[in-house]
């Protein structure tokens, strides 16, 4: 049954970067959440949103005429004014890690809970990384946080990195098989470094095998989101074992993944495919408004997924697998797609957001 829910009033930090931008769009005629605030850099506070962002609007539908004329304010300054605004942000903002740190910590100290999409802050032991269809459990750890901050209602919540959202929710399901070692390479999309073509002109025809830190992350955060709450932190899953390499490649939008995989208890490929088809999370059951219906999907076609395709599929957040087939150094290996920009960062979060509001986090 669909959750009733109240509208809440929400900011957006950062708001003229592209993540930022796929906030605002995302966001238009939301049934929960109401875009009441946009917020920036200093250079960008006074203006409205649309003299801010001129002709560095980078996603493909229009910016929301409702938010036109919004006035952008100060993301750092005025955080006591937009807190006592909204009843929770969403950030994405461009600084330094120790900075973004700061910045949200000072919100959630305000009162003001924070949905981010920043990376600062995913290995704060007590702040949940969540991916809504794996470890809402998570969420419970939000308490010892508040503690921490001495907050009553204020926290940070983080999603994941966006190269990872494609192979750890076809994995997740799969855990139960006892998942020994896992390789994956990635050739993840220009968008996810906040480009397009126009303005990365040397990504076209090109691809380039290095992506700074994006390995770590990739090795790293699937551990996190798999581990467990142990007192007032969360500690990293022992196991598997993970290899990644993520390359950049000429695609506008959609992370790709060829993953291998190996199993205690090696299941038949037929028992996989039912895993997938029927697999369902928290998000499912809550019929929460940005859920897909069908998280993960399976296409019995050599050559798909494709990023063309399928990076769209379910308002782009859903995940595309095929190929799936045994190897001989590994147990099984698969390719899965999904989009970066939707799926991987700001429609994660809003799902995340939805999911906290479902619980009643934002009350």
């Amino acid at each position: 049954m669909e959750t009733k829910m109240k509208n809440y009033n929400v900011g957006i930090i950062g708001a003229t970067g592209m993540v930022g931008q796929r906030f605002a769009v995302l966001l238009e005629n939301h049934p929960w959440f109401n875009v009441k605030v946009l917020a920036a850099s200093p250079r960008s506070a006074g203006k409205t949103y649309k003299e801010a962002v001129g002709s560095r609007w980078l996603i493909e539908k229009p910016m929301p005429k409702a938010m036109e004329d919004i006035v952008i304010m100060d993301a750092t300054a005025d955080i006591e004014k937009i807190a006592s605004q909204v009843d929770f942000v969403f950030c994405a903002v461009d600084m330094k890690k120790d900075e973004i740190k700061a910045l949200e910590e000072a919100y959630a100290k305000h009162e003001c809970p924070v949905m981010s999409n920043n990376s600062a802050n995913r290995f704060t032991d007590d702040v949940p990384m969540i991916i809504p269809e794996i470890n809402d459990e998570h969420m419970a750890i939000v308490e010892a946080q508040k503690k921490r901050l001495g907050t009553k209602r204020g926290f940070i919540s983080v999603k994941s990195n966006c190269s990872i959202q494609s192979y750890v929710p076809a994995l997740n399901p799969l855990r139960k098989f006892g998942i020994t070692k896992v390789l994956a390479c990635t050739y993840q999309a220009i968008s996810g470094a906040g480009k397009t073509f126009e303005t990365w002109p040397e990504m076209v025809d090109n691809l380039i095998p290095y992506i700074g830190g994006e390995e770590e992350k990739s090795e790293q955060e699937p551990l996190k989101v798999w581990g467990k709450i142990e007192g007032d932190k969360i500690v990293k899953a022992a196991a598997p074992a993970i290899t990644t390499q993520c390359l950049r490649v000429p695609v506008s939008n959609g992370h790709f993944a060829a993953v291998f995989v190996s199993f205690e208890n090696k299941p038949s490929k037929e028992e996989i495919l039912n895993i997938w088809k029927e697999y369902k999370g928290a998000p499912q059951e809550l019929e929460l408004p940005s859920a897909p219906k069908q998280f993960l999907h399976y296409f019995e076609e050599d050559n798909m997924p494709q990023a063309k395709l399928h990076r769209n599929l379910e308002g782009g957040m859903a995940v595309s697998i095929g190929r799936l087939r045994e190897d001989t150094q590994y147990d099984y290996k698969f390719v899965c797609l999904s989009h970066n920009t939707l799926r991987g960062a700001a429609g994660g979060a809003v799902e995340m957001a939805e999911l906290y509001a479902a619980k009643g986090y934002f009350d």
